[in-house]
């Protein structure tokens, strides 16, 4: 099983339920992963999973940065990333 979840666009309810289950299964630590516009869609799964679904679990972690992509038209463009590591 996988340690990582990458949030896009589903609903944050999605995404969180799938993280509960993983924490649930066993799985010590959980790394959300966005990119965009979904950085605030990732902070809501992690706040969803930590008040809501799994009791004890905590952010251990957070990373942000930027990177460098090319679009289609050849341009290149900064695009901010979040990593946030739940664990329970």
């Amino acid at each position: 099983m996988s340690d990582t979840m990458f949030i896009g666009k589903r609903n944050p309810m999605e995404y969180a339920l799938e993280v509960a289950t993983m924490l649930n299964a066993g799985q010590e630590k959980v790394f959300l992963k966005a990119r965009g516009n979904s950085i605030s869609r990732a902070v809501d799964v992690a706040e969803i999973v930590r008040n809501k679904l799994v009791t004890g679990a905590q952010v251990e972690d957070v990373q942000i940065g930027t990177e460098k992509l090319t679009g289609d038209d050849g341009k290149v463009k900064p695009v901010s990333h979040i990593s946030i590591c739940l664990v329970r």
